[in-house]
C-alpha cells in the first residue's frame, strides 16, 4: 500500500503506541489470549530492556487481572483463569519481585489443580471414553499446565503425573471394536467443521504435538518416567504415518477424521495454513524438539527440511492473512526463530530477515484490530521484538511450548 511505511521500528512504535493503554475486553480479565494478563507480557519484556514505565504498566494490567476473584475451575488452563495468572506472574517476579508472596500462593493452588486435573483424567481414561481438548491441550488442558510446573516446579510430584498422564494418553484407545490413538477426542475441532466419529487433532495448540513438545521438553531437561521415550517415538510415528510428501515439501493435515482413520489414508492433496497453531511450522518444530531430546538426529534433519521447505512455498505463505502469533505471521516468524536456534543448519535462518520483513509490511498494510495475544496487537508486537539476537529476556514465549 502506497505510503505506509512498513520498517520493523516503525511499525513496532505504532504496536506500542496502541499497547500503551490496557483494553478489557469484558469477561476476558483473566485470559492470557484476548485480555490484559496478555499484555502485561508485552510490558514485562520491555521492563526487562528498562523502558521507562514498562514495570508500572504491566503492573497495571496484572492488578486489574487480580481484581477479580481467580477462576480455578477444572476449565481453568494456562489461557485462562489461575494457571494463566500464575504464568504471568512468574513471568514477572523477576522485574517486580514483590509478587514472591503471592506467587507462593497461586503455586500452591496450581498444584492443587493440576493433581484434581489427572485424577479426572484418569478415570476418563478408565472409562474407556474419548478425551477432550480441555482435557489435554495447551491452552487448556494438562499440557498447558504441565508447561508451567517444569519451569516452576520440575521436581514436584504433580509434575510427575501430568507426565505419567501424557504417557497414558499415547496408549491407544479401544473403542466400538477399533484401536484409535489415545488422544481421540469425541467431539469437533470447530462447530463449523464436523467430524463424525470424533477425531485426532495433529496441531500443537490442540493436538498431539502440545504434549509432544512438553514431553521432549522434560525429557531434554533430564526429567525421564516409565515409558517417557516409548510415548515420544509413539506420537513421532503416528506423525509419520500421516505426514504427506510432497513436491515442495513433506506437509501434514490439520486433523484425521475417523473416516479417514479407517481408511488409512487421506485425501488432502495441499497443505492448508502454515502457522503456530496448526500445520507444518509448529508440528515440524515439536518434532524438531522431540529429536533434540532422544538424539535422533535423523528426524531433527527432516523436520527442519520439512520447515525449510514450507518456509520456501510461496503458496502456502499465501495463505497466511492476519499477523497474529496464533495463526498468522507472527506466530510463523517465532516459531522459525525458536528453531532457527536450534537447527543443525543455517537454511532457517536464512528464512528470518524476509519472514520479519513480511511480518511488519503486513502489521502496517493490515494493523490488528484486537489487543490480545494470541491473535492481536499484543502477540505481534512481541514477536517483532524478536530478533535471532533479540531473543525474549522474560521468556514469554514458555507459553506457545516452542522453547
Amino acid at each position: 500500500m502506497p505510503g505506509i511505511d512498513g520498517s520493523r521500528e516503525v511499525v513496532l512504535a505504532r504496536l506500542t503506541q496502541q499497547l500503551a493503554q490496557p483494553v478489557n475486553p469484558p469477561g476476558q480479565r483473566q485470559s492470557l489470549a484476548s485480555g490484559v494478563l496478555g499484555a502485561a507480557l508485552w510490558h514485562l519484556e520491555r521492563a526487562h530492556y528498562g523502558i521507562p514505565a514498562a514495570r508500572e504498566r504491566a503492573h497495571t494490567c496484572i492488578s486489574t487481572a487480580l481484581a477479580d476473584p481467580i477462576s480455578n475451575a477444572e476449565v481453568a488452563g494456562l489461557f485462562a483463569g489461575l494457571p494463566a495468572v500464575a504464568f504471568v506472574l512468574h513471568t514477572a517476579e523477576a522485574v517486580i519481585p514483590e509478587y514472591q508472596p503471592v506467587i507462593a500462593e497461586f503455586d500452591t493452588h496450581l498444584i492443587r489443580l493440576a493433581h484434581r486435573r489427572v485424577d479426572t483424567a484418569q478415570a476418563r481414561i478408565r472409562s474407556g471414553k474419548p478425551a477432550t481438548f480441555g482435557e489435554y491441550d495447551l491452552l487448556g488442558g494438562l499440557t498447558g499446565i504441565g508447561a508451567l510446573l517444569l519451569r516452576h516446579h520440575p521436581g514436584n510430584d504433580a509434575l510427575h503425573r501430568v507426565l505419567t498422564y501424557l504417557v497414558t494418553l499415547t496408549q491407544p484407545l479401544r473403542r466400538d471394536g477399533e484401536n484409535l490413538p489415545g488422544w481421540w477426542v469425541g467431539h469437533a475441532p470447530d462447530p463449523l467443521l464436523p467430524t463424525p466419529g470424533g477425531h485426532a487433532n495433529l496441531g500443537l495448540a490442540h493436538g498431539i504435538t502440545g504434549p509432544l513438545a512438553l514431553l521432549s521438553l522434560a525429557h531434554r531437561r533430564g526429567i525421564h518416567i516409565d515409558g517417557h521415550r516409548e510415548a515420544i517415538e509413539r506420537i513421532c510415528a503416528h506423525l509419520d504415518r500421516w505426514q504427506h510428501p510432497s513436491d515442495t515439501g513433506t506437509w501434514w493435515p490439520y486433523w484425521i477424521t475417523h473416516h479417514t482413520y479407517k481408511r488409512g489414508h487421506h485425501d488432502q492433496t495441499h497443505p492448508e495454513r502454515p502457522s503456530w497453531c496448526y500445520g507444518t511450522p509448529g508440528i515440524a518444530r515439536a518434532q524438531q524438539l522431540a529429536a533434540i531430546a532422544t538424539g535422533d538426529t535423523r528426524r531433527q534433519q527432516r523436520a527442519e527440511t520439512a520447515l525449510d521447505a514450507c518456509l520456501s512455498d510461496p503458496d502456502q505463505l499465501d495463505l497466511i492473512t492476519s499477523t497474529g502469533l496464533c495463526h498468522g505471521w507472527a506466530g510463523l516468524y517465532h516459531t522459525t526463530v525458536r528453531a532457527a536456534a536450534d537447527a543443525h543448519t543455517p537454511a532457517l535462518a536464512a528464512h528470518l530477515p524476509r519472514l520479519a520483513t513480511r511480518l511488519a509490511r503486513h502489521t502496517a498494510e493490515a494493523p490488528p484490530a484486537e489487543y490480545g495475544f494470541l491473535d492481536g496487537a499484543t502477540g505481534t508486537a512481541l514477536a517483532l521484538h524478536t530478533t535471532p539476537i533479540n531473543t525474549p529476556l522474560s521468556d514469554w514465549d514458555q507459553c506457545l511450548l516452542t522453547i
